[in-house]
């Protein structure tokens, strides 16, 4: 069954159908569009913005913003986008008017469901259903530290919240009684304009593939060794009747010289327009419905390279 052939709950989603709802793997990019080589970028926002609409105009379906609380310096090495994701895409979508807003992801440990439902439905009404909500248990160490959360419940809170913002979304003046709610009047509002959003899960987060399958409305992962990566996939299309996308990310460092052989970097490749068209065709015959493309090696400036990969593959 092909991707167009498929059935899925979001038809009326623009933000789904704009990243998912084309038949073919679509194109993202992940915040900071910019290259950095220390922990922290620069993050001009004139500059964030204007990339962003010319990523817009180019066809990348989808901008994604990461929850990183506190830069881990030690372990990680990287500070993300470094503002809120949820004021940082609010900014972005009223300078854009197409492209799927994505959270990639927002940590739920350290987060209550209650305000991760309201900051939902808040930010897909206000983008005209844009929002492309991923989730996940959070895996810097000094942030369970610093927020006094046990990492052995995280999974746990993990069922817990994605059960809360769905019944949120979806019900009026919910009852609802679990570890961390105790709600028995009143109502979260507003509500998203579909009474739900694409939900997907982030990793494993601690759950079974089984349950990921079964519940999640996409699967977000890193990139893997090929034989390894179409099991993952094969287990994820097993597991539901309906259309759910397959996310991979993928750090890139587009070389200048279209021909430049594929040299392996931390989640991904620094390679040349050639070997690049190739290795997304690859990973579009796996399966994979959408690669969320990072800059952070990117040796280039990002606005040369979002042009080139918009004339070259996208518009091509």
């Amino acid at each position: 069954m092909t991707r167009r052939d498929m059935k899925h709950q979001f038809e009326n989603h623009k933000g789904f159908q704009n990243a998912f709802g084309q038949g073919r793997m679509t194109l993202g990019l992940a915040f900071p569009l910019e290259g950095y080589r220390k922990s922290v970028p620069e993050m001009d926002m004139e500059t964030q913005i204007k990339r962003a609409r010319l990523a817009e105009d180019y066809g990348f379906t989808a901008l994604w913003a990461r929850d990183i609380p506190l830069n881990d310096t030690v372990n990680f090495g990287d500070a993300g986008q470094m503002y809120d994701p949820w004021i940082f895409q609010s900014h972005i979508a009223a300078h854009t008017s197409e492209v799927a807003l994505g959270m990639g992801s927002i940590i739920t440990t350290f987060r209550h469901p209650l305000d991760i439902a309201k900051y939902a439905a808040s930010l897909d009404r206000i983008s005209g259903s844009r929002l492309l909500l991923g989730l996940a248990t959070g895996d810097r160490p000094i942030e369970f530290d610093a927020y006094k959360v046990d990492q052995s419940v995280r999974a746990e809170i993990f069922r817990e919240t994605l059960e809360v913002v769905r019944r949120l979304w979806r019900e009026d003046e919910p009852r609802i009684s679990t570890g961390r709610v105790d709600m028995w009047t009143g109502d979260m509002l507003p509500k998203p304009a579909l009474r739900r959003i694409p939900t997907f899960v982030t990793g494993s987060s601690g759950q079974t593939h089984e349950w990921i399958a079964q519940n999640g409305d996409g699967w977000m992962t890193y990139p893997r060794a090929r034989d390894m990566q179409d099991i993952f996939i094969r287990r994820w299309r097993s597991g539901s009747e309906i259309y759910k996308p397959f996310i991979q990310s993928l750090s890139l460092d587009l070389h200048e010289d279209p021909d430049h052989e594929p040299e392996h970097l931390h989640l991904g490749l620094r390679m040349g327009i050639n070997h690049l068209k190739q290795h997304l065709q690859t990973l579009e015959d796996m399966g994979i419905d959408h690669v969320m493309i990072g800059t952070k090696f990117s040796r280039r400036p990002v606005d040369e390279v979002i042009q080139e990969i918009g004339e070259e593959i996208i518009k091509a």
